[in-house]
């Protein structure tokens, strides 16, 4: 057969038509070309336009646009509802955190504060939505403790630590980073008697257990490290079982039991503070707080006797929390803030903050607690924890309860203050089923 003069027919209303093959083919081939072309032109202009629409609003320094719920696309009743029903979930501790401290850590050994303490307001929030504030109630301006929020600044400054090879790895063991300490007090000039023979300096990673220890496991609460810092023990932290046991217990593989302890949190805040040769707080304002645009208002302390000797200077080492006082101080507007950028894995309107892998391991499970990320980052993966949010969002969490709730899904983060932990689930319920979408 001769293909060369190959010839297709078609019948159309009763008239036979005739095409050469090679002039067919041509004209298909150019057809299908075009097609193409069509289609991945449509296809860019689809995806500009919807990265156009979905390019989120950062808030400026000193500025910060609203947005109507209705604008946003939320149910403005329902979305209304939901903070009442915030409001109406208020914490029922007192308003006074020393006496709050008092009457639910005060049963434990050496429970004294030690750092300050302030009166909080009342019940308060911020619905954020792409960047845009849709609503707020309370007073977001108030300067509060934050309690153990404080621990997503603090596992923030070691990240930004990794990020500038002031760490080399996480799995690293701290030992290795942290020489002997002076204590700064000027109080003591002569030692006393009784003091001769007992170590001058501080040496919080010299034990044989302590030394094992990895940024990882002090990360992860997963350490239990041993020791006594600024006249807190360890044990005496939440302590568990039988008292007798307390002091001499024995010490768990690092990595296979997690314990909340706020002196191992401070223990890690030290590391920190020697690897970065300065305040952890001028660490915290110049690569994060003040890039983000957040006010010039908040605070990060430490106790009365956690002074250091750095460099010939006295320095504060700050705790990780307000267990015994201290931790951040700050307002809702500045914790937006930073949910804000941890929303979008450390990036702020195009600049990289915190790196995105560090974000990355920061959500990562703890194997002894898979609900438990870096300090303070709690999961939501099997949805026990919040079960009306997705497996994707996670909170940075402190006593009070003080929330920042992130929500990636619905690009969403929630700031609410003072609100009891049976209430944090059913105002996330309310607010997500007033967003129409």
């Amino acid at each position: 057969m001769n293909y060369k003069n190959l010839f297709l027919t078609a019948e159309m209303s009763g008239t036979v038509i005739i095409f050469n093959r090679n002039k067919f083919m041509s004209m298909l081939k150019n057809l299908l070309l075009l097609t193409v072309f069509i289609g991945i032109n449509l296809t860019a202009f689809a995806q500009h336009k919807n990265k156009k629409s979905n390019t989120n609003y950062f808030p400026p320094a000193g500025n910060w646009a609203h947005q109507s719920p209705q604008k946003s696309g939320f149910d403005t009743a329902a979305l209304r509802q939901a903070i009442i029903f915030a409001q109406a979930n208020e914490a029922k501790t007192p308003r006074d955190q020393a006496v709050a401290q008092a009457l639910s850590f005060g049963k434990e050994p050496f429970s004294e504060g030690v750092g300050p303490f302030a009166e909080r307001g009342a019940e308060t929030g911020i619905i954020v939505y792409k960047g845009y504030i849709v609503a707020e109630w309370g007073d977001p301006n108030r300067i509060e403790m934050t309690h153990s929020v404080t621990k997503s600044f603090l596992s923030t400054v070691v990240g930004l630590a990794v990020e500038k090879g002031l760490i080399k790895n996480v799995f690293d063991t701290v030992s290795k980073y942290v020489p002997p300490i002076e204590v700064y007090n000027p109080l003591q000039i002569n030692r006393p008697a009784e003091d001769l023979g007992k170590p001058e300096l501080l040496t919080p990673f010299a034990s044989s257990h302590n030394k094992t220890l990895t940024w990882d496991v002090m990360l992860r609460q997963t350490s239990d490290w041993e020791g006594t810092l600024w006249g807190k023990p360890d044990w005496a932290d939440r302590p568990q079982g039988n008292a007798s046991e307390w002091v001499n217990r024995k010490r768990n593989e690092p990595g296979t039991v997690w314990k909340y302890n706020d002196t191992r949190v401070n223990a890690l805040a030290l590391a920190a503070t020697n690897v970065w040769r300065q305040p952890l707080p001028k660490v915290l304002k110049e690569y994060i707080m003040d890039p983000i645009g957040a006010s010039n208002t908040w605070r990060w302390y430490g106790y009365r006797n956690s002074w250091i000797v750095l460099d010939g200077q006295a320095v504060q080492s700050v705790s990780g929390g307000g267990h015994y006082g201290g931790g951040m101080f700050i307002n809702a507007y500045d914790m937006a803030r930073f949910g804000l950028l941890t929303l979008h894995r450390g990036n702020w309107n195009g600049k990289q903050l915190i790196a995105e892998n560090w974000v990355q391991q920061a959500l990562t499970p703890t194997k002894a607690n898979p609900s438990y990320g870096y300090m303070n980052w709690f999961l939501n993966l099997d949805q026990k924890f919040l079960p009306s949010a997705p497996a994707t969002a996670f909170v940075h969490l402190g006593n009070g309860n003080n929330m920042i709730y992130v929500d990636p899904e619905h690009d969403l983060v929630m700031v609410v203050r003072w609100i009891e932990t049976k209430g944090m689930d059913g105002t996330i319920q309310k607010v997500l089923a007033s967003l129409k979408r």
